[in-house]
């Protein structure tokens, strides 16, 4: 079986068990391997086939397909203006909200920029804001790991099309390109199982909130992971750990600090081979642990997912189900008949498996805090503790992306009180996040919330320094900015750019040392600054005061790498 062919036969296959039931497809050679796989699809009774010589009019015939039905239809062409010829019914399908799929076929990527045929179309956006989303599937070729990355993809386009998370169903574009040859092998072996879920169900389950129906079941050995989420949901994930006994770890911006368990206990390789849950119930999107996504893609761990839009987060592309925020957020959400996450007694956790979750977390955070005590003061991670250790119950903090906010789910959940902690984990960028502080501390205030903070570096800090020229009479919140200063783009020394053998070019390309007068810089925009030399001095200048001021600590970049090291291996040494 060739690349193209295995590829076009996966994705027809998730098609059809994710509800499709027509395709249309107008002729063309890159599209080849979809026309063969579609053939097929209907000739095992399947699907029904619909041919158009007009891309256009194959495009509305889709359109009033799906409008009928109320069913996913894709519609599929060749590569070129082809894909243009489906706009018009791709603008009726969004402002009609019908679920139609445009799946073009594209070349790969080595044909693009070197003037060959048909690829001066750029096909991957050309459908722009008209389309809920767009997917671009690069051309397959022989190596295992591809099947459920290009199923789990075509789960996600068909939910998305559908509405099924938020209710606002449109059009969606799959761009797929193959390498030739296009046409079937005639063999069917492929290096890997071609195979989806058991019993023709499709990869991830997607559900949306409707009416009363009996709680999520989990398993005794259900392991609660929060990441990035709006604090009902993490609130929600709180309240269900708590009343099935199950254990729960949470990334900062999830906001529940202390009540939730150290996050470097998924580090603890060890302990978690021997306390693996059985199932993960992931709430939210996970940014900052590669931890997080090995156990997701552990073999035997069964991972089922709540997710407020049809991004829903699945970097392990292992989930089982997709949930609403209903689950979470309200009394009740749609059951799917077969759907086996759902009993009517609800399960409690496994005697004795949260409770060695809560020692090794209690352990984790003592063998922690002994570590930084016999650390020099201060580093990243000393800051971190003390302006966690600072933010009260209605408080605000802010945590820019890179460093901070590592450190402060590696030493700061024990000491952070359940708080309102907001991150740019979006996309992880450290632009505007100065300004993204003082507009939250802004809207935290005004509706009666207490101190804000704000943690990030230096860099961070210089991307938006001209966030601090404000003009005379405008609305200030208190907001005390910390500023991990270490000169330079400390992150990328605990990367793999930070290795020994590539320290020639590390300082210019990725340590990038700017040496800017931080007290300076705020001089000019007469912004209030202090540089805290002593852990005492920060601990005094923490405390809350009006207006924005700056809070500069100084840390020396190179000894990073190493405090991380000892941290771990302090972490694995107590679990051991």
């Amino acid at each position: 079986m060739t690349p193209a062919e295995a590829l076009a036969t996966v994705l027809v296959d998730e098609l059809v068990r994710g509800g499709v039931q027509e395709a249309v497809l107008s002729p063309g050679s890159r599209s080849a391997p979809l026309a063969y796989a579609l053939h097929a699809a209907e000739a095992r009774g399947l699907l029904r086939l619909h041919v158009r010589i007009d891309e256009r009019t194959a495009g509305f015939l889709a359109l009033g397909l799906a409008k009928a039905s109320g069913l996913p239809v894709p519609v599929v062409t060749t590569s070129g203006t082809a894909t243009a010829n489906l706009h018009p019914a791709v603008l009726e399908a969004s402002y009609s909200s019908v679920p139609v799929l445009a799946l073009t076929a594209d070349r790969p990527v080595e044909m693009r920029g070197v003037g060959a045929n048909q690829t001066l179309v750029d096909q991957r956006s050309v459908y722009g804001s008209a389309v809920r989303e767009s997917f671009v599937v690069p051309a397959p070729d022989s190596r295992t790991g591809q099947v459920r990355w290009w199923r789990a993809l075509t789960a996600r386009a068909l939910a998305t099309s559908c509405g099924r998370l938020d209710e606002d169903p449109g059009p969606v574009h799959i761009d797929v390109a193959f390498r030739e040859p296009l046409v079937p092998s005639g063999a069917d072996d492929w290096v890997e199982p071609l195979d989806g879920r058991p019993d023709g169900a499709p990869w991830a389950a997607v559900g949306r909130a409707t009416g009363a129906v009996p709680p999520y079941a989990g398993a005794p050995r259900t392991l609660v992971l929060v990441g990035d989420c709006a604090p009902a949901l993490a609130q929600g994930a709180l309240r269900l750990a708590g009343e099935r006994d199950w254990p729960i770890v949470a990334e900062p911006s999830a906001g529940l600090g202390n009540a939730a368990l150290p996050s470097l206990l998924l580090a603890a390789e060890d302990f978690v081979r021997v306390n693996r849950p059985e199932r993960v119930l992931l709430v939210g999107r996970p940014t900052l642990s590669r931890a997080v996504t090995e156990l997701l893609r552990t073999p035997g761990v069964a991972v089922d997912v709540v997710a407020g839009s049809p991004r829903w987060p699945d970097p392990a592309t292992t989930a089982e189900t997709v949930l609403p925020p209903a689950l979470l957020t309200g009394p009740a959400f749609a059951v799917h008949p077969e759907w086996s996450f759902i009993a009517d007694d609800p399960v409690k956790g496994e005697e004795g498996f949260a409770e060695a979750w809560r020692v090794a977390g209690e352990s984790v955070a003592n063998a922690v805090s002994a570590v930084l005590r016999k650390e020099p003061w201060p580093s990243g991670f000393h800051i971190a503790q003390a302006v966690a250790g600072n933010v009260p119950g209605d408080g605000l903090l802010v945590v820019g992306s890179s460093n901070p906010v590592r450190d402060l789910d590696n030493v700061g959940s024990w000491v952070l009180q359940p708080a309102r902690v907001l991150a740019n984990r979006g996309v992880s960028g450290i632009d505007g996040t100065v300004s993204t502080a003082i507009g939250a501390a802004l809207g935290h205030q005004r509706a009666g919330g207490g101190p804000a903070y704000a943690l990030m570096g230096d860099l961070t800090f210089l991307h938006d320094a001209t966030a601090l020229v404000i003009g005379k009479g405008e609305p200030l919140p208190g907001l005390t900015i910390v500023v991990v200063n270490d000169d330079g783009g400390g992150i990328f020394g605990l990367l793999e750019q930070g290795a020994p053998e590539l320290s020639v070019p590390f300082e210019r390309v990725f340590g990038t040392p700017h040496g800017v007068d931080l007290r300076a810089l705020c001089s000019a925009t007469s912004t209030p600054y202090v540089r805290a030399r002593s852990a005492d001095e920060l601990e005094l200048a923490l405390e809350p005061g009006l207006g924005i001021r700056v809070v500069e600590v100084r840390v020396d970049r190179q000894a990073t790498p190493g405090v991380h090291d000892r941290l771990h291996a302090a972490v694995d040494a107590v679990l051991g």
